[in-house]
């Protein structure tokens, strides 16, 4: 039995494990000011950050979920080990050899569960690369070569052999002081009738590793077809490897999606490693596995969800049936992100790595940068199913497609998709369409609320009818429910806060700004309370009194919101607060004048340009000066 780790290992681990880079290998990390780092929590699932970690002091704390404590008890947490265990991750990890009481040091084969699975991988890991070199391995590199990958590549990515012998990992690993029922438990081997035997073998071996860069597993692909046996074998569920959480790439990939706010999803090790070698450094694989809600949740933590959600997650796929169904699958889940995501498919049914042997590495970013909506895709491959030429084909592909349209959580994004739906299907009846979709989100007050050519601020053209500043039509009209996930909302509730917090960082720029910038009842409102307060103008640096005058002019139903706005964290330093405030009125007047541009887009599209030339005239002139707005926000942004 081992003894208990000396108290002075234990300060000396925790000394030179600094906790802002060992939770910064799990989520990404920002500057929240006053020493403090700030991401998105690993414990629990929330939308915005509330995991904050101060490195001067060693702690964190999630004032989400309570979660606390210093940097072994984050390991603990992350990776459901006991204390001696973590501590040992951590000494592993920072070079340092534990004495123990009651017996001195030790040896490997009394170390923590985890470490010798760890240690059993990495030493199966250098087992594979070496025998990719052999005479046996011959049609291993022969299958890389073919898919345009030199012997460069496959080192870097670790790519090894598994001899086709029943027992050669396993007499490796065991002379290497390895028991029999740590390779069985670790996935490396299996019970065979006389003994363990190797889990692969006479297969091409990727190793997979997490987050922080251990090997935790493997995925290999046997190279004669014509064997028994999948196409491809992942290492079963084991004490380090649960495939639901494991994205094959990530420890190469998670600094790139964190610095370029994308991730790319493809299918399979090959094309990580082709998008890789062509320029597409974001991308990961899941192994084995669909797509699904744990893998959303490392990608969350890597990307940072933040005002805008400008992240993107793109999903490729093969552009045949099966491809589309594993997109629409996505759907499902997809908003579980903030983040925007998209469909990357490749009409003629290429995979990142046939497509980069066939045509290049720039035809795989290409792929990448032609993506589209996932919901576009999943509205446009629901209705392909059906011949639009007929009546009947179209009113069954409306049906089909209006579930999905109605799912779409951003009220103002599902108003337009209702207009391109109706455009699509080639109805010309934009109303019809709309009531069709309203019917199906259960929508109260669906019908009779306004023309199919009024401006909703609910959910964009005609979901709900022409909308005042005082919100929808008629004193009993639908309030609309803050949705935080909402980029559009979330720009508005920023710069409200700023509104409360600190008016002089707004200024008159605010004030120019009318009520129908905002979608939300209640931000027309506090708007509307601001403006009638003197404006942002007349607030000066905030503080206590502009506060106390907001909430003396408030009514029961805006005195909560203000004072919440008053107490919330800003999300960003006060070093940069003017930047800060500046970008948040320019995507606020950008998203808009967007909305007025859809707007006029769609009512151009309805009015006959040769039997109300003077109105198309007119529409069309609106249009282009509205657009140059746009395109000066634009490059203000480009240009900041």
């Amino acid at each position: 039995m081992a003894g208990r780790i000396s108290d002075d290992d234990i300060a000396l681990v925790r000394e030179r494990s600094p906790i802002a880079d060992v939770v910064g290998e799990h989520i990404q990390l920002r500057n929240a000011g006053g020493g403090n780092l700030k991401g998105l929590c690993p414990f629990h699932e929330e939308k915005s950050p509330s995991f904050n970690v101060t490195p001067a002091r060693g702690y964190y704390f999630c004032f989400g979920c309570g979660e606390g404590g210093d940097v072994i008890t984050f390991v603990r947490r992350m990776e459901h080990l006991s204390f001696a265990e973590a501590v040992e991750r951590l000494a592993q990890r920072a070079g340092i050899q534990l004495r123990y009481e009651q017996g001195g040091y030790v040896p490997g084969r009394e170390q923590g569960e985890r470490s010798r699975l760890v240690e059993a991988h990495r030493a199966a890991a250098e087992f594979y690369a070496a025998k990719l070199s052999d005479p046996e391995a011959a049609p291993g590199r022969r299958f890389l070569s073919e898919r345009g990958f030199e012997r460069v590549d496959a080192e870097r990515y670790g790519v090894g052999y598994a001899p086709a012998g029943w027992e050669a990992l396993t007499r490796h690993l065991l002379a290497r002081g390895f028991t029999a029922a740590e390779l069985v438990k670790g996935g490396l081997a299996k019970e065979g009738r006389r003994g363990p035997i190797d889990r692969f073998r006479g297969r091409l071996v990727w190793p997979i590793r997490d987050i922080t860069g251990d090997v935790i597993g493997f995925g290999a692909r046997k190279l004669n077809d014509a064997e028994d046996g999948p196409k491809y074998l992942n290492t079963p569920e084991t004490p380090l490897y649960r495939k639901s959480e494991v994205l094959y790439g990530v420890d190469l990939a998670k600094r790139e999606i964190a610095k370029h706010s994308q991730a790319v999803i493809v299918e399979g090790y090959t094309d990580v490693m082709a998008c890789h070698l062509a320029g597409v450094t974001t991308a990961v694989a899941t192994c084995g596995t669909a797509f699904g809600a744990e893998h959303i949740k490392v990608l969350r933590r890597l990307l940072l969800d933040h005002t805008g959600s400008q992240g993107e997650v793109v999903f490729t796929f093969d552009g045949d049936s099966a491809g589309q169904k594993a997109a629409l699958r996505a759907f499902a889940d997809e908003q579980k992100f903030s983040a925007q995501t998209y469909v990357a498919v490749q009409p003629d049914g290429l995979d990142p790595c046939d497509l980069r042997v066939q045509r290049g590495d720039a035809a795989v970013r290409d792929l990448v940068a032609g993506r589209q909506p996932l919901f576009a895709f999943a509205i446009r491959s629901t209705i392909s199913r059906y011949d639009v030429s007929t009546n009947e084909g179209r009113l069954a592909a409306l049906d089909a497609a209006a579930p999905i349209v109605a799912g779409i959580r951003d009220r103002a994004l599902r108003g337009l998709y209702a207009v391109d739906l109706d455009r699509w299907l080639g109805f010309n009846n934009e109303r019809f369409v709309v009531d069709r979709i309203t019917e199906v989100a259960g929508a109260p007050g669906a019908s009779g609320a306004g023309s199919g050519r009024g401006r909703s601020r609910e959910g964009g053209p005609g979901l709900q009818g022409r909308q005042g500043p005082q919100g929808p039509q008629g004193p009993q009209g639908p309030r609309r429910v803050a949705d935080l996930t909402d980029p559009g909302v979330r720009t508005e509730a920023e710069v409200l806060k700023l509104a409360v917090q600190r008016p002089a960082l707004l200024g008159a720029r605010f004030d120019a700004i009318g009520p129908e910038a905002f979608t939300l009842p209640e931000h027309v409102a506090l708007h509307k309370l601001v403006m009638d307060a003197g404006g942002a103008v007349s607030g000066g640096p905030g503080g206590r009194e502009w506060v106390d005058r907001l909430l003396a002019a408030a009514g029961d139903d805006l005195r909560g919101t203000v004072t919440r706005l008053a107490v919330e964290e800003l999300r960003t330093d006060p070093a940069n607060e003017q930047r800060y405030a500046s970008d948040l009125l320019t995507a606020l007047e950008t998203i808009s004048v967007s909305r007025a541009i859809d707007q006029l887009k769609s009512e151009l599209e309805r009015t006959d340009p040769v039997a109300a030339q003077e109105e198309y005239n007119r529409l069309f002139a609106e249009l282009l000066q509205l657009e140059r707005q746009r395109r000066a926000l634009r490059e203000r942004t480009a240009g900041g």
